[in-house]
């Protein structure tokens, strides 16, 4: 949906009271407030994805809230760039566009999103189809109803269809999610997913430091340490293999260790 659209969803109605015609009140959809109430800023850090930009683009857009989307570009060299000139950028009133003059990281090109962002609430988006976007509204929904400052997505609480490869991987995750809650006191059950959705003035307020994916430590810890709201939700998964442009690797999972014992010590 394009900014400035509104519309609005029906509440659910209750039946009538078994007392004559008796009337109650409707109580409102869980997490589908009507679309004008907040705006959603998407984060999307960009490196090198040229064969799914677009499609990806267009999953956020189609989500029936009201948002702005922030792609930032992280100084791509498979053609992405001149792609988001060509097709994206100033085509669409919903859609900014940043560029890094070179690559610095997925860390870095979510803290320029972050600085452009002006949403009532902040959701991180990789620009692959990893994840699908239909489920920001059971993100936001205890966003939406003041139970959480911050919630994160879980690829492993049940969700919906979860592609099935990569063990290792699998058991890299598990570890560091399970090193993370034991530094930080969480009970979360991953750590290293993407979706991470803030109240703006939450993420905003927190100095970043991490350039790439130990982004996902750092922001951990940090809320942690302002002992923030925290709640997980299941989501679905559509994890890619390597051929089709995976990027994270063990190098990361061994900066991501050092991240967890560094911001366990300081801020």
């Amino acid at each position: 949906m394009e900014q400035g659209e509104n519309s609005s969803v029906n509440p659910e109605s209750s039946d009538t009271a078994a007392g004559a015609g008796e009337q109650k009140t409707p109580l409102p959809s869980r997490g589908r407030q009507r679309v004008e109430d907040y705006t959603l800023s998407v984060l999307i850090p960009v490196y090198n994805e040229v064969n799914t930009l677009l499609e990806l683009l267009s999953r956020v857009r189609e989500v029936d809230i009201r948002k702005e989307v922030v792609l930032v570009d992280d100084g791509s060299t498979d053609g992405t760039r001149d792609l988001l000139r060509s097709q994206v950028e100033g085509r669409f009133p919903d859609v900014k566009v940043c560029y890094h003059s070179e690559n610095r990281g997925k860390g870095a090109a979510i803290r320029t999103a972050i600085a452009e962002a002006t949403g009532d609430f902040l959701i991180v988006q990789d620009a692959d189809l990893e994840y699908d976007p239909r489920e920001y509204f059971v993100l936001l929904e205890p966003l939406l109803d003041g139970r959480a400052d911050v919630v994160f997505g879980s690829r492993f609480l049940g969700g919906g269809a979860h592609r099935v490869h990569f063990f290792w991987h699998r058991m890299g995750n598990g570890l560091l999610t399970l090193l993370s809650n034991m530094l930080t006191n969480l009970n979360l059950t991953d750590m290293e997913v993407c979706y991470k959705v803030f109240r703006r003035e939450v993420l905003q307020s927190i100095p970043l430091r991490c350039n790439r994916f130990d982004f996902e430590p750092e922001v951990t810890a940090k809320v942690a340490k302002r002992r923030c709201r925290i709640y997980e939700v299941p989501i679905s998964y559509s994890g890619r293999d390597y051929e089709e442009g995976k990027k994270i690797g063990w190098r990361d999972g061994v900066q991501a260790i050092w991240t967890i014992l560094k911001y366990r010590l300081t801020d």
